[in-house]
């Protein structure tokens, strides 16, 4: 039976733990060949070594150790990854952090351009490393990923939640750039996950991050979370021939009917149904909004 990334290639960063491999290990179970990277060489070889032993005669599974925040780093990555696979057909941008925890004012000011510089400018460089590649095939698969940072305001989480709410915008706008290219651009909110980042917020407690949120949090880690399968069967869907088309979408692995978007390509090409969008009083229903 035909798996659906047979003979596709991807390269996936952040993909030594957590969603990144979750999503790594999707790709290959559904055919594909992948690099992987991250920062920690380490955890990146064990990864490496799992994703071999899942692999058939004829993948290729291949780890290379960066930080996607250094231009020359995904400059040497990006080269890394058309020398082994020079039809790639896919990036999926996982590398992320939380960044500080606390009232704005109040956080290490390093620390929160950091977490920007990795989650969006990360994203972006590697972006632009690859769209000349893609360009020229005339195809590609971008797959961002977003957060609940991209909808919703993370009092005491805001550099991750600024930043993950630019993803999406830049996917959007990227999208809209390529659309005569072959390339699709989407972003994937993948839930609430039980991963390390969930550890490092309930670890900060209630005082850094609020009292509510903690408690959120907390409850929604005994309770396991969002499994990682969801985020990662949407993005083999996002890679795969089947969502050809569907592009500048923001996409919830849990409350999106994603495995029938293919039925309903043409809505979606000229609505902005899945997108960020202001909210004017109409949309609520008042009649004041109107000048």
């Amino acid at each position: 039976m035909t798996k659906p990334l047979d003979g596709r290639t991807a390269l996936i960063t952040g993909a030594n733990q957590g969603l990144g491999l979750a999503i790594a290990r999707a790709f290959v179970e559904a055919g594909a060949s992948v690099m992987i990277c991250a920062r920690d060489a380490d955890l990146l070889e064990k990864a490496r070594a799992e994703l071999s032993g899942l692999a058939s005669p004829g993948q290729t599974i291949i780890a290379r150790a960066a930080d996607v925040s250094r231009q020359d780093e995904v400059d040497a990555l990006a080269l890394a990854a058309l020398e082994t696979f020079p039809q790639l057909h896919i990036l999926v941008n996982n590398a992320g952090v939380y960044g500080p925890m606390g009232l704005v004012e109040d956080v290490d000011w390093m620390a929160w351009v950091r977490a920007i510089e990795i989650n969006l400018f990360g994203s972006i460089l590697m972006c632009r490393a690859l769209l000349p590649h893609f360009k020229a095939r005339r195809y590609g698969k971008i797959i961002q990923l977003s957060g609940g940072g991209a909808t919703n305001p993370l009092p005491r989480l805001s550099a991750y939640a600024a930043s993950k709410a630019a993803i999406v915008r830049f996917a959007e706008s990227l999208a809209l750039e390529v659309k005569d290219d072959g390339i699709d651009v989407n972003a994937i909110a993948p839930g609430a996950l039980n991963t390390r980042m969930m550890d490092e917020l309930i670890a900060a407690g209630p005082k850094v991050v609020g009292q509510a949120f903690f408690e959120r949090m907390k409850r929604i880690a005994d309770e396991g979370g969002t499994p990682l399968a969801e985020g990662a069967a949407l993005a083999v869907f996002l890679a795969s021939a089947a969502s050809d088309g569907i592009t500048a979408k923001l996409l919830s692995a849990v409350w999106d009917p994603w495995p029938r978007l293919p039925d309903h390509r043409a809505d979606l090409a000229r609505t902005d149904i899945y997108t960020l969008r202001r909210v004017t009083p109409a949309d609520r229903g008042l009649d004041w909004g109107d000048k």
